[in-house]
């Protein structure tokens, strides 16, 4: 997996927001790819965890 920095500055902010929005980004497409096969169970907790991700790329730190 990926290291983890600590930090929480502005640089860890911004990183922070964008792995948040390109989690958002891929759930979106995995549960597209799920229900077309026919997954329907498991597009709805992709979908479950693209709002969430969206909600945190959107809420960062406190941020709004």
């Amino acid at each position: 997996m990926g290291q983890h920095s600590g930090g929480g500055g502005a640089a860890g902010v911004e990183d922070r927001e964008a792995a948040a929005a390109y989690v958002a980004q891929l759930s979106a497409d995995l549960a597209t790819i799920a229900r077309r096969h026919g997954l329907v169970a498991l597009g709805y907790i992709l979908d479950m965890a693209r709002l969430e991700a969206e909600n945190a790329s959107r809420h960062v730190n406190g941020r709004r």
